[in-house]
């Protein structure tokens, strides 16, 4: 899919309006675009045909490049996992091209990131301010990072709460998606702060001195995200320590007082076993009058000694 936007002002304030040919100023979003749409973009703009295939591939990594005129900036953004073995949250590659004219964004998945800025939710937005829209969807980017490792962490003090009173491996392999939620946020992180720290130190890019700032305060998010990453992941593998921990001595709670029952309830077992053998001559005792309920009481008496021992060792 192509979309195509520009900004015009009305009574002063800025409006992105979607048009049908690519024109000076516009930006271009391209998610999951078929080959001719790709094809129309390089014949329009002079796109090198490298710079969009990388864009477009799942395993490339963070990077920036220069080539004829254009600037390639791929970043890794946060998304929601639709793999259930994946993990919560994943990232992926999001490609942006610049040059004189137009900035592009190439995606395989629709995101809300640029959502915002289709929905106007960005003030001071303008397509044709290239070097600061560039840094506004970096801004956005790291704020949907902090929103999710927030999110993350809501979610593994949930499921400590249900850990507390379960024995079952259900919980730990949620946690187990958090963690790799985690690692995958923290490499990305770690190569888009690459990438910013380029921006800033090389500026292969027209700046102002507000453009720097946005830049700073970019770079200073991504940091605090990096931060925060790391914390939540060193915070969510001690959990999973203890609490797996926590789970093994549950089933060894439960496996003891099991033990416990089968050993009191044995002594009446064994005596009945004994009385109900086929013997000649029979012990005396069956001969007295009400002599099963002699038995019976007797059995249960020395289980009931027994039991009171045992409670009183601790082992119930």
């Amino acid at each position: 899919m192509m979309q195509i936007y520009n900004t015009r002002e009305i009574n002063g304030y800025p409006e992105l309006e979607e048009f049908d040919q690519i024109s000076i100023g516009s930006w271009i979003n391209l998610i999951q675009p078929t080959q001719q749409e790709i094809d129309e973009v390089i014949d329009k703009l002079g796109v090198p045909m490298d710079f969009m295939k990388a864009a477009l591939d799942e395993e490339e990594r963070a990077r920036i490049e220069s080539e004829d005129g254009f600037t390639l900036l791929i970043i890794d953004i946060p998304t929601i996992s639709v793999d259930e073995h994946a993990g919560l949250f994943i990232t992926m590659p999001m490609g942006i091209i610049i040059n004189d004219s137009n900035l592009i964004t190439i995606s395989l998945r629709d995101t809300p990131i640029l959502k915002d800025f289709i929905q106007n939710k960005i003030k001071g937005f303008y397509t044709y301010k290239k070097t600061r829209f560039l840094f506004q969807i970096l801004h956005r980017n790291a704020t949907y990072y902090l929103q999710h490792l927030r999110a993350i962490d809501r979610q593994s003090s949930k499921i400590e709460k249900e850990l507390h009173r379960s024995m079952k491996n259900k919980e730990l392999i949620q946690l187990l998606d958090l963690e790799k939620s985690l690692v995958y946020f923290s490499t990305s992180l770690k190569s888009n702060e690459g990438i910013l720290e380029k921006l800033l130190r090389s500026k292969p890019l027209k700046m102002y001195p507000e453009d720097e700032d946005l830049l700073e305060d970019v770079i200073i998010e991504n940091k605090q995200a990096i931060e925060m990453s790391t914390i939540y992941s060193g915070i969510l593998s001690g959990t999973m320590d203890a609490f797996a921990s926590i789970i093994s001595n549950n089933l060894n709670i439960v496996m003891k007082f099991l033990a416990s029952i089968t050993i009191v309830m044995a002594i009446p077992t064994m005596i009945a076993s004994f009385f109900g053998m086929n013997l000649d001559p029979m012990p005396s005792i069956v001969t007295f009058p009400h002599a099963f309920w002699i038995i019976v009481a007797i059995s249960f008496g020395l289980s009931a000694i027994l039991g009171f021992f045992m409670f009183k060792k601790d082992l119930f």
